[in-house]
């Protein structure tokens, strides 16, 4: 790849030059879309014509403002459906856009990287927000000096061996419900309420891949029944197998009694409350405004 090469042809005046666009999902799977009229090919990817992908103008600045732009696009079956956009399999995709000379793909030059943010589907097409690596910086970075625990159940920073313990496990769906109520056989060795706030993935059929929050853990005779926050946005039957991660609720108490990892505990169960403030001798434990003796 040479952008000098770029350059001297656009000195030209006379150009050849069409745009590619390379996303990446968070499954792993790539797209190459590009304006130009037939395919082009670089860097191990082909860039598909003919699928109606277009880009409005890209907006950078110095600084650390965001570099932002949208793409538009045509909803086919074997590009980008409704179906996927629906279930969220686009949802902060990695995204490349190119400027290339179509006659010679070496001379290329790479305008934006960035992920997607925000997705519109109308009229059979679809409108992508595209947002640039600076949209990283406007996350909030630090401590935070707070009672509950901070960090990720079984990341580096809270080191639960997630594989112990009975901490995931994979069930059957037995029946299933707007795409939220999903009802298990029995799950021994793991109490109601075990998976509250915990996370279930869909390991097969349409919706593998996906995952939402757990909301409610019950027992209803020897069923187990899963109710999420946000339902499966894909279609799931019974039969498909899903994994079950056990919840925290951030609390030393859990930690150390649910996990046995107090030593790890990212939060700060004794600093002051807000009230500490206005906390004051008294001889009487009556703050009713009579008298204290």
């Amino acid at each position: 790849m040479t952008e000098a090469a770029l350059h001297a042809h656009l000195a030209t005046g006379t150009t050849t030059v069409a745009r590619a666009w390379g996303v990446t999902r968070r499954d792993g799977r790539t797209f190459g879309f590009t304006d130009h009229d037939r395919d082009l090919s670089f860097g191990g990817q082909t860039y598909r014509a003919g699928t109606g992908l277009t880009a409005l103008a890209l907006q950078q600045g110095n600084g650390l403002s965001v570099d932002n732009t949208e793409a538009m696009g045509a909803l086919t079956d074997d590009a980008i459906t409704e179906a996927d956009i629906a279930a969220g399999r686009f949802d902060g995709a990695e995204v490349l856009a190119w400027l290339v000379d179509w006659s010679a793909p070496a001379a290329r030059k790479l305008l934006f990287r960035g992920h997607i943010g925000e997705i519109r589907r109308e009229d059979g097409a679809f409108h992508a927000e595209l947002r640039g690596l600076g949209e990283a910086l406007n996350r909030p970075i630090g401590r935070v000096y707070q009672a509950p625990c901070t960090a990720v159940l079984g990341d580096a920073s809270c080191r639960v061996d997630m594989s112990a313990g009975g901490f995931r496990r994979e069930a059957e769906i037995a029946r299933i419900s707007e795409g939220r109520l999903f009802e298990l056989g029995p799950l021994a060795d793991s109490e109601p309420g075990w998976f509250v706030r915990g996370r279930l993935d869909v390991l097969d059929g349409e919706g593998a891949g996906l995952f939402s929050a757990i909301k409610r853990d019950s027992l209803a005779g020897n069923s187990r029944i899963l109710e999420l926050w946000e339902p499966i946005r894909a279609p799931i039957t019974p039969g498909d197998r899903v994994r079950l991660t056990a919840g925290c609720d951030k609390r030393f108490e859990t930690c150390r009694a649910k996990f046995g990892n107090a030593i790890n505990f990212q939060g700060f169960p004794d600093i002051p409350g807000e009230d500490w403030l206005t906390v004051h001798p008294a001889q009487s434990k009556a703050h009713a405004g009579g008298s204290r003796r």
